[in-house]
């Protein structure tokens, strides 16, 4: 599962931010991504982090095969696996 359409997402938020547009200095997006995150809008701020989520669940050995679950539907354990189930 590719996390691009997160990434397209989070860059157009930052660009279209208060940060980016009336600094003064001018920043560029990355600095207000990595010196200036209280700055962003919640919005840009959630995006961040299912960026981050993302990224690490595609590290993830278990989620490789699966791909990363939308944040909505997360479960924890071994739901739906039956007593007699092998692994």
């Amino acid at each position: 599962m590719s996390c691009s359409g997160i990434r397209e997402a989070l860059g157009n938020c930052i660009l279209q931010s208060d940060c980016v547009l009336r600094s003064n200095p001018p920043r560029t997006p990355q600095d207000c991504l990595k010196n200036h995150v209280e700055e962003l809008p919640e919005e840009c701020q959630l995006l961040r982090k299912s960026f981050f989520e993302c990224k690490k669940g595609m590290l993830d050995m278990r989620k490789r095969f699966r791909g990363n679950e939308p944040a909505q539907f997360k479960t924890t354990g071994k739901e739906g696996l039956g007593e007699g189930t092998k692994l």
